[in-house]
């Protein structure tokens, strides 16, 4: 069977030779007999396979030494509660609501202190990024989803954080789940920065957090589980159970794969150039239309939907689209269930000839069903 390009939203598609590396060393590690799935985390064979990812890591995202690089489990949504159970201090925090995930991050951190959802694009149905010019106050930490999968949109600017009434600064925490090292990010101007690895990292089942070293917690909210408190993590290398070992190990491949295909930057360029020739189409169609606000558009995930104004005609086109387009071994491109129409997610392992693969198969699917 041929491969297909595959437009999940995650987990996504992997750089073709990672998994051409990966298979070749399945049975094998390096002459170790033995399959890294099968590697004891403590042994001799496995401690460099962990030490090479983070220094990629560190090396990539250009990570201050004053952070921590965390491999820890629980997928990105485990994170909504370890951040409020971590850095509550003064019991408040500052969220702004731009989706699906960061409303279920809301929802999560009320358990456990006061939140202030400072600005929100709900009434819109996401479709935008609201304007956020600073946000101060007595908060713990300000919190924002960088890019935002189901919608399709991404924080083209940070929003600026002041400071409390003390005078200390206010962290700012950021999902980055489904744009991480997509494009260059300054590091230094966050508390946490997160991110699940499943759709531009890794297979799912590792979460990658760096952490400023002052945010880790001696002691975290009574009653934390002790696999929830990052000092747990920080203090053992990520290895205080068995980590997720051949994750990791994929991710340092494909963090190879990003560095020689020049790093954030070359990712940028990449990601830049896909994004326009599909947004370009869309823009000039007269049968697909983007929802998405033009200023707060994503690069990585992009929802589209037909022209068509009647509600059950045009949910009978999105799924006549989706399966001849995955006959066609374009797979992956139905819309969220919530949200419906049609997504192509288009991250750094997606090749440019795949989203041009994608733009023939609609211009045809456009002339047929017009």
């Amino acid at each position: 069977m041929s491969r297909v390009y595959n437009f999940s939203a995650g987990p996504s598609c992997l750089p073709e030779s990672v998994l051409e590396e990966a298979a070749a060393e399945m049975l094998d590690y390096k002459g170790t007999g033995q399959s890294v799935m099968e590697m004891s985390h403590r042994s001799k064979a496995y401690e460099p396979i962990i030490a090479e990812t983070e220094a990629l890591v560190r090396k990539l995202m250009n990570i201050p030494d004053n952070y921590k690089v965390l491999f820890l489990q629980g997928g990105a949504s485990t994170q909504f509660a370890m951040i409020p159970m971590n850095l509550k201090k003064l019991g408040k925090a500052a969220y702004v609501d731009t989706g699906v995930w960061s409303d279920k991050a809301i929802k999560e951190a009320k358990k456990y202190l006061n939140v202030e959802v400072v600005a929100s694009s709900k009434d819109k149905a996401y479709s935008y990024i609201p304007a956020v010019e600073k946000i101060e106050g007595d908060y713990d930490y300000a919190y924002i989803t960088l890019n935002n999968t189901i919608v399709g949109t991404k924080w083209a600017t940070l929003p600026e954080v002041g400071k409390r009434s003390d005078g200390t600064d206010i962290p700012l925490v950021a999902d980055a789940s489904s744009c991480i090292l997509s494009e260059p990010v300054d590091i230094s101007k966050f508390g946490v920065f997160f991110a699940g690895a499943q759709k531009n990292l890794a297979p799912a089942g590792v979460t990658l957090v760096t952490i400023r070293n002052d945010l880790i917690p001696d002691n975290a909210v009574e009653g934390t589980p002790t696999m929830l408190m990052y000092k747990t993590h920080a203090d053992s290398g990520s290895m205080y159970n068995t980590p997720p070992c051949y994750t990791i190990y994929v991710m340092g491949k494909v963090l190879a794969w990003i560095e020689a295909n020049g790093g954030a930057e070359g990712m940028k360029k990449r990601n830049e150039e896909k994004a326009k020739l599909f947004y370009d189409y869309l823009d000039n169609s007269k049968f697909y239309t983007s929802p998405v606000a033009k200023n707060s558009r994503s690069l990585m995930n992009i929802p589209f939907v037909t022209y068509e104004n009647d509600t059950e005609k045009a949910t009978a086109l999105n799924k006549k689209f989706v399966a001849e387009a995955a006959a066609a071994g374009l797979v992956n491109l139905a819309g969220h269930r919530l949200v419906g129409g049609m997504r192509a997610s288009i991250y750094n392992a997606m090749s440019i000839e795949g989203v041009k693969a994608l733009i023939a198969f609609m211009d045809k699917f456009a002339k047929e069903n017009a």
